[in-house]
């Protein structure tokens, strides 16, 4: 149990990679902070598969706690609510995260706002929380953000995410910097194709998720517990030395897959 005795908020932890994460966390001794904006059932399930992970001996516990962390308010709250239960935050997970498909000439400045609200502000504020947190316990902290293979691959009709998730990348490796000599550890997780309720619409489509693992060159969508699994490694000790990075656990859609033949050279 890599994590006993550790304290970790998971943002937007009612579903998908958050929700494995969570269950993983809880798996490894963690005390789990399940964040939900809306759901309260869908919170309450994550929060029975995380206690009914655990094995023997595993004393964590879990709760669950609302909050839109696009607003200050609300995430000063989470905070507070997590120290008053388990006394400090030793890990936050930045896993909060929404996408609305449009053609770029087409966005809503209201949508475009709301998707940079969650996606990167949200981030940040739980961040600048939780440096805070750290700083005042004079004691080593971890950050961890769900980023996307899309920091670094363009996504038409998807600006707002792409721009997002950019920002994202570039927030991870400022903030390592900076508190490096704090004992601060941030990094990031960039998944590629994942089989979570976000992705339902190719995911029970036979011909358009043969479309999208095509593309990938392992052949298939990871599943969730694969991307938490990364996870669960950077919040560890095992990567004690590991700050700044991103770590795409993608089945290679990083590798510019369309090379796999060589079309654009000579023999």
């Amino acid at each position: 149990m890599k994590l006993q005795g550790r304290t970790a908020i998971i943002t937007g932890a009612s579903s998908g990679i958050g929700q494995a994460i969570a269950i993983r966390f809880a798996q490894e001794g963690a005390n789990v902070a399940i964040n939900y904006l809306s759901g309260p059932e869908m919170a309450a399930v994550t929060e029975a598969l995380a206690k009914q992970a655990r094995g023997a001996g595993n004393k964590g516990r879990e709760i669950t706690i609302q909050a839109d962390i696009a607003k200050e308010s609300d995430v000063q709250d989470m905070f507070a609510k997590a120290v008053d239960a388990f006394g400090s935050v030793d890990i936050l997970v930045n896993n909060a995260g929404i996408q609305k498909p449009s053609g770029s000439h087409d966005i809503e400045l209201a949508d475009f706002d709301r998707v940079l609200g969650v996606n990167l502000r949200g981030a940040f504020l739980c961040s600048r929380e939780a440096i805070r947190h750290f700083l005042s316990r004079r004691a080593p902290g971890v950050i961890l953000n769900n980023s996307s293979v899309h920091e670094i691959i363009p996504k038409p009709k998807y600006l707002p995410y792409s721009i997002s998730k950019g920002g994202m990348e570039n927030m991870t490796k400022t903030l390592a910097l900076e508190y490096a000599g704090r004992g601060i550890r941030v990094n990031a997780v960039g998944p590629g194709a994942v089989v979570t309720p976000i992705n339902k619409a190719w995911i029970d489509d036979p011909k358009a998720r043969g479309e999208v693992e095509s593309h990938i060159p392992m052949g298939r969508a990871a599943e969730a517990y694969e991307i938490a699994a990364v996870f669960a490694f950077l919040a560890s000790d095992d990567a004690s030395y590991v700050t700044g990075q991103t770590i795409f656990a993608c089945g290679g859609l990083t590798l510019y897959p369309e090379f796999r033949v060589a079309w654009a050279s000579g023999e």
